[in-house]
């Protein structure tokens, strides 16, 4: 059961690079995508363990791919967004909204 907990800005990125990226979501493509769009750069490391806490929350399931063809090539993990976080972005992105309502830009 998922933990009905807000999401910080950093698991929000996360997990718009995975709806983004679809079946292609794994570690490097994620970190790839927020770089990208934000220019923010995040190491593997941290993208990873986000993600797995988030699968532990029951917001991500994941699954091994195939081996790369090179010798001794290694799985790469790919992540799916569940249904449980998708709410959980909206909720944070109305939540966003709502507090910058009246406020004027300088």
């Amino acid at each position: 059961m998922p933990t009905k907990k807000m999401l910080g800005e950093f698991e929000q990125l996360v997990l718009l690079g995975c709806l983004r990226l679809e079946e292609r979501a794994c570690t490097p493509e994620v970190m790839e995508e927020i770089r990208r769009r934000t220019g923010r750069d995040v190491s593997h490391a941290a993208v990873y363990i986000a993600l797995r806490r988030m699968e532990k929350r029951g917001l991500v399931r994941s699954k091994l791919g195939q081996p790369s063809p090179e010798p001794g090539g290694r799985a790469k993990r790919y992540f799916t967004v569940l249904p449980a976080a998708r709410q959980l972005l909206e909720e944070s992105r109305r939540s966003l909204l709502r507090m910058w309502e009246g406020v004027e830009s300088p």
